[in-house]
């Protein structure tokens, strides 16, 4: 099957947060036009911020409220939806390959399809590395994907359950101090204060032991020491416990084994440590990649093989002027090139060059769930870090995720949708309890 060309066709493929807010962009500029027949492919039918997995996880968001369904984004901002994963590329003909939509009770839905493109977007992500440490695959559990993090929900659900009915502690470990992990490690210690209001009234937060265990010497590796740091002490406060240089040799059914020979005991396990792109991008038709299975760009975010394809997000391995350093997996890497991005298709239109891309570093902000947060503002645009913490840093990390909805659904609608949210927040439980 075969979906005919209307003009300059541009296929974005991923509709993570940069992908989305991309084919939103050139949706209102391009699509409603008529300048240009823009295509989002997604294996899913929702869109949740993968910041907010982590709270999608422990119920802290009630992820009903927060998904963006990409039919009904389409719909209003003048962009095509295809429903599929990609599995192939033919670069001399300009199309890409979607493997059949099958629902797990009627089978076959939609077959294979093959859509042609102008110009092609790469936007799928990233997920998970377990580097192949024996048993993770088994006994872990993973964060990758919305359908990840609800099945995380439905087994911390029944963990607390089982440990309140045979009244006997829970343990929790999470391999990997980076943002994920330390975020998900204050979520879960806040869901061991919130639940036993809840009926689960035969186990208490002393009952709730939860390890985080990181290779490097010390958590958060990747942000500044002073911020690791104040997240060390946050976290010890919450009554976690830090293991820092100390790598995990083996997860077995009932702990971690640890390379200094310590075992740490847990029924719950959570593999956060590292990330990698989808491995199927190793096989696109000779695009070059990095060991990581990242697609290398040049500075303008094009294919070094193929002008006309692009990638951005957690996905590409984008250079960086005066650095050996690739640009970061992070949010607001994705949000910033998807911004130039946007320029840069409309400028291929009129046959002008694509623009370079510079990361600017905005800062890092940790949330500890409703605790608090910590961070550091500015980045490398000062050349100085301002650090904050509280109240203060709780409401830059919450603006983060507003400034995403903006993207997507404009300044009324996220108005609108924060009311709601501030509703729900009064007349729900404080946690998803199902």
């Amino acid at each position: 099957m075969s979906i005919e060309e209307n003009g300059h066709h541009i296929v974005i493929v991923g509709g993570g947060a940069g992908g989305l807010e991309l084919a939103t962009k050139l949706g209102k500029t391009l699509g409603r036009k008529g300048r240009a027949r823009i295509t989002l492919v997604d294996a899913n039918l929702t869109h949740v911020w993968k910041p907010l997995l982590h709270e999608v996880a422990t119920g802290s968001m009630d992820y009903t409220a927060n998904e963006v369904n990409y039919r009904a984004q389409a719909k209003w901002n003048g962009f095509e939806f295809q429903l599929g994963r990609m599995t192939g590329l033919e670069r001399d003909k300009k199309q890409i390959h979607l493997a059949p939509v099958i629902d797990e009770e009627e089978g076959e839905v939609v077959g294979e399809r093959i859509i042609n493109y102008d110009s092609l977007v790469i936007a799928v992500g990233s997920q998970t590395n377990d580097f192949g440490t024996p048993g993770a695959a088994d006994h872990c559990l993973f964060l990758d994907s919305f359908a990840q993090a609800k099945r995380f929900h439905k087994v911390l659900l029944n963990s607390f359950l089982k440990a309140n009915y045979d009244k006997v502690p829970l343990d929790i470990a999470i391999i990997g101090a980076g943002a994920t992990g330390v975020e998900l490690a204050a979520e879960l210690r806040m869901a061991s204060r919130e639940l036993p209001v809840y009926g689960l009234n035969h186990i208490s937060r002393d009952d709730i032991n939860i390890s985080l265990v990181e290779a490097s010497p010390r958590i958060l590796p990747a942000l500044p020491e002073r911020i690791s740091l104040a997240a060390t002490k946050e976290l010890e406060r919450l009554g976690i416990k830090v293991i820092t240089h100390d790598s995990v040799k083996e997860i077995q059914a009932h702990g971690l084994q640890l390379a200094s020979g310590e075992f740490i005991p847990a029924q719950l396990k959570v593999w956060a440590a590292g990330i990698k792109a989808p491995e199927f991008l190793t096989t696109l038709d000779g695009l070059e990649t990095a060991r990581n299975n990242q697609l290398v760009v040049k500075q303008t975010l094009q294919t070094t093989k193929d002008e006309s394809i692009f990638a951005l997000g957690d996905c590409a391995n984008c250079p960086q002027p005066d650095s050996d350093k690739p640009v970061p997996p992070r949010a607001q890497a994705a949000h910033q090139q998807a911004t130039l991005l946007a320029k840069t298709l409309q400028r291929r239109l009129q046959g002008l060059d694509a623009i370079p891309y510079v990361y600017k570093d905005r800062g890092s902000l940790i949330s500890f769930s409703r605790y608090g947060s910590v961070g550091n503002l500015m980045g490398n645009l000062t050349g100085k870090n301002l650090m904050i913490e509280g109240r203060v840093a709780r409401f830059m990390y919450v603006s983060l995720y507003r400034l995403h909805q903006i993207a997507l659904h404009g300044f009324f609608r996220t108005s609108l949708i924060w009311l709601n949210d501030k509703i729900n927040h009064v007349i729900r439980p404080r946690l998803k309890l199902h």
